[in-house]
């Protein structure tokens, strides 16, 4: 893609060679030059164009945006050239197209399905949207924060749960006669999912944007996935395709049909950036967008 001084564009932090396996399958997010690039903090094609006096310093997954000018490799960026605010654009290079993504590229939500979204984070806030939009008939939003839960109703949650309650399983199996069709855990906790897989009806699928610490472990009953016929999924970046789903996914929020733009919480300076991930850490923010002014 060709680029100009003066387009807009949206960092995708899963740079794409478009030539390996996963690409050539038209699955760009599990590009193996891209995920080596990002282990090793290169651009994709290995170089390092940022220093401290003679010290190298990593590119982080490619973008290392937490500055006023960013060098990154055109296989990181979409064009879109859209009439919108940077702070808008800005939404649509993680959290939408993971969470937006699970629902409708990895698990292929069902019009008039049911959906449970456990972990109401950007992404997750992303993916209830994104059931929404796919015409889930029950969107079902589960956390233990109290504030996220009463702003996923008012983003059209049917109903919602709150998961420091034990038997918080047994309310929404209860609540759905028996599960629901589709479960998204969006938190990358193993407690979340577990209440992700055991909210899963008998042929549903549970599906997973969490990215927990490596050591941990989640177990479940294995002849579950048999006598139940029950689909574990993972879904990386939602499955995407950055330069199909972007500008697809700003089009629908232009005309309302994915207002992602409601999650924008906070913009603040980049001076402000470590207050920014104590709000993060708080868990009572979507999306906080770091403005950068000359």
């Amino acid at each position: 893609m060709n680029f100009q001084p003066g387009d807009q564009v949206v960092c995708v932090f899963v740079p794409s060679c478009g030539h390996c396996i996963p690409c050539a399958e038209g699955r760009p997010a599990l590009c193996e030059p891209g995920a080596k690039a990002n282990g090793e903090g290169t651009l994709i094609g290995g170089g390092v164009r940022l220093h401290a006096g003679d010290e190298k310093i990593g590119h982080h997954v490619g973008v290392s945006a937490f500055s006023e000018y960013a060098v990154v490799s055109q296989n990181t960026l979409v064009k879109v050239n859209e009439d919108l605010s940077f702070e808008k654009l800005a939404l649509f290079g993680c959290a939408v197209i993971t969470g937006v993504g699970a629902v409708v590229n990895t698990a292929k939500v069902q019009l008039g399905s049911t959906v449970a979204v456990i972990g109401l984070g950007g992404i997750g806030l992303s993916a209830l949207l994104g059931a929404i939009a796919a015409g889930a008939r029950e969107v079902i939003a589960i956390d233990i924060n109290d504030k996220k839960l009463e702003q996923a109703k008012s983003l059209g949650a049917t109903a919602v749960f709150n998961s420091k309650e034990a038997d918080v399983i047994d309310q929404v199996k209860a609540y759905t006669s028996g599960g629901v069709d589709y479960a998204f855990e969006t938190a990358g906790v193993v407690q979340a999912m577990d209440v992700a897989y055991g909210v899963t009806k008998r042929g549903g699928t549970t599906t997973t944007t969490g990215l927990p610490h490596p050591q941990h472990q989640f177990s479940f009953p294995y002849v579950t996935l048999t006598a139940e016929e029950k689909t574990l999924k993972g879904s990386y970046v939602g499955s995407c395709v950055p330069l199909r789903d972007i500008p697809n996914y700003i089009q629908m929020m232009k005309t309302g049909k994915l207002p992602v733009d409601k999650l924008l919480s906070n913009i603040i300076s980049l001076d402000e950036i470590n207050e920014g991930f104590d709000l993060l850490a708080a868990g009572d923010n979507s999306r906080i967008i770091i403005k950068m002014d000359n």
